[in-house]
């Protein structure tokens, strides 16, 4: 079975204020079952009226915090999406707050890969957080600096590797 086979059936929410974020996430899930909110309301509302596996959320532009907190109490899986909310601290508060990976905006051409993946840490009984670290440290690293988990080191001690 193909990777992307795992997402067929499954039901996806993105949210952003960017039309052109919420255009080209939609192309690359064109595949899918895909719904799209642009602000806080109209996505709370989808939430709370929808069953949904995913929920994809930009985190600046439509409170995606907050949001986070609404899809997990949906049982909705939760990826944080971002441009300008892209630092160590929020990688921290993303894992910490339930989300189940943390996409910059750089990154978004892969977002089915990073959805597939996520399905199979938790078929695993895995914490998907450790493909994560597999995929994107080293842009973190990029974007950060070599040091870039030191202003949190017993975060990043008892970070589930895997």
């Amino acid at each position: 079975m193909a990777r992307e086979n795992l997402l067929e059936g499954k039901k996806i929410l993105i949210v952003d204020d960017e039309p052109d974020v919420l255009e080209t996430l939609e192309d690359l899930l064109a595949k899918y079952d895909v719904s799209r909110a642009s602000s806080f309301d109209e996505a709370k509302k989808l939430l709370e009226t929808n069953t949904f596996d995913f929920a994809i959320l930009d985190i600046m532009g439509v409170d995606g915090y907050e949001l986070l907190k609404i899809s997990t109490e949906q049982n909705s899986t939760a990826v944080m999406l971002t441009a300008n909310a892209l630092t160590p601290g929020d990688v921290a508060k993303s894992y910490k707050e339930g989300a189940a990976f943390y996409v910059p905006k750089e990154e978004m051409l892969n977002i089915e890969t990073f959805l597939v993946d996520i399905l199979e840490a938790k078929a695993k009984g895995r914490s998907p957080w450790g493909r994560w670290y597999e995929r994107l440290a080293s842009f973190c690293e990029k974007k950060f600096g070599p040091e870039w988990q030191t202003d949190d080191k017993e975060f990043w001690e008892k970070f589930p590797f895997y």
